[in-house]
C-alpha cells in the first residue's frame, strides 16, 4: 500500500508542477492576443490552474498518508519546512491568479500589466513548488 501511495504522490506532484511550465509560453502569447484568442488563452490558464489545484489536493492527501505509514514524524525538519512553504503557497495561489484572470474581461484593464503580473506570479509559484519538491526529494535535516 505504501508503494501505491508513493506513486500517487509522485504523479500528483508532477501534475501540480508540470502545467505551470506549459503556461509560460502561453502567457507570452497573451501579450499580443486580443478578442476570442485572448479569451481562449485565459480559459486555458484557468483550466490549468484548476488542474493544479485538484492535483494539490491529492498531493496533500497522499503526503499525509505517507507520513502516517512511513518512518518520518511530523516534526522532521524537511516535513516542517514543506508544510510551511505549502501553507504560504496556498495563500499565494489563491491571490495570484484568479483575481488577475478576472480582470482580463474588464474594459479598463491594461493587458500588458496583467500579463506581467501573471508571468511574475507563475515564476514565484514555480519556485515555491520546486522548493517543496527539493524538501521532499533531498530531505535536508536542518536540525536534529
Amino acid at each position: 500500500m505504501y508503494t501505491i501511495t508513493l506513486y500517487a504522490h509522485i504523479l500528483s506532484a508532477v501534475l501540480s508542477i508540470g502545467p505551470f511550465f506549459v503556461l509560460l509560453p502561453l502567457v507570452r502569447r497573451m501579450e499580443t492576443a486580443f478578442g476570442p484568442v485572448l479569451d481562449s488563452l485565459v480559459t486555458t490558464f484557468k483550466s490549468a490552474a484548476r488542474l493544479v489545484k485538484h492535483a494539490g489536493h491529492v498531493l496533500v492527501a497522499t503526503g499525509i498518508l505517507l507520513i502516517w505509514q512511513g518512518p518520518w514524524g511530523w516534526g522532521t525538519p524537511w516535513i516542517v519546512c514543506t508544510l510551511v512553504v505549502m501553507v504560504a503557497s496556498i495563500f499565494f495561489l489563491a491571490r495570484a491568479f484568479t483575481p488577475t484572470l478576472r480582470q482580463f474581461g474588464q474594459e479598463d484593464a491594461v493587458q500588458l500589466v496583467l500579463v506581467k503580473r501573471l508571468k511574475r506570479s507563475l515564476w514565484i509559484y514555480i519556485f515555491l513548488l520546486l522548493l517543496m519538491l527539493w524538501f521532499m526529494v533531498d530531505k535536508p535535516m536542518f536540525w536534529q
